[in-house]
């Protein structure tokens, strides 16, 4: 039997306060300076763009509104509207940067429908290549992920900073 290790996935499996208060809030309050440890790549003024720490793909990112909210109930339309610029903006930097063969983005309202932080809603931007999935995940329930999210991290973060043309108010 062959064994892949994904090691930043233990300081979550082992983590106390997982449940104890929302991450996104977490990291969103803690500021610029904890961006890099947070995976922060974007912070607008309506929502941000986080790397997902447990990835399905590389450059698997999240949209988040920065309004603490389950579904979209309580969200303006500008917020609506920042979260679906956001989202066309980090899509277009992935292109550029990672350059995938295609896209699957969405949304998990709710435990059942498979939402691990369902108190805060978030939009998953996962990129895809031809051929990135093999029977590794049917055979094994195993996911073989070709970069560390820190090399990543660092290539995206790059062509954020670079992108001036992010919705109203980015930074």
């Amino acid at each position: 039997m062959k064994r892949l290790w994904a090691p930043w996935r233990m300081e979550y499996i082992l983590s106390e306060d997982k449940n104890k208060s929302c991450l996104f809030c977490d990291v969103l309050a803690a500021g610029k300076a904890s961006d890099k440890k947070n995976l922060i790549l974007y912070r607008g003024k309506q929502c941000f763009v986080i790397m997902n720490r447990y990835p399905y793909n590389s450059g698997h990112l999240m949209v988040v509104p920065n309004h603490h909210t389950s579904s979209f109930d309580g969200l303006s339309d500008k917020v609506l509207f920042d979260l679906i610029k956001t989202i066309d903006k980090s899509v277009s930097i992935l292109r550029k940067c990672l350059r995938p063969d295609g896209f699957n983005i969405g949304l998990n309202f709710g435990k059942v429908a498979g939402a691990g932080m369902e108190q805060h809603m978030h939009i998953h931007i996962v990129p895809r290549w031809a051929g990135d999935t093999d029977s590794m995940p049917i055979i094994s329930e195993t996911r073989v992920m070709p970069e560390h999210l820190k090399k990543t991290y660092s290539k995206l973060r790059a062509f954020f900073r670079k992108n001036s043309d992010l919705p109203a108010g980015s930074k």
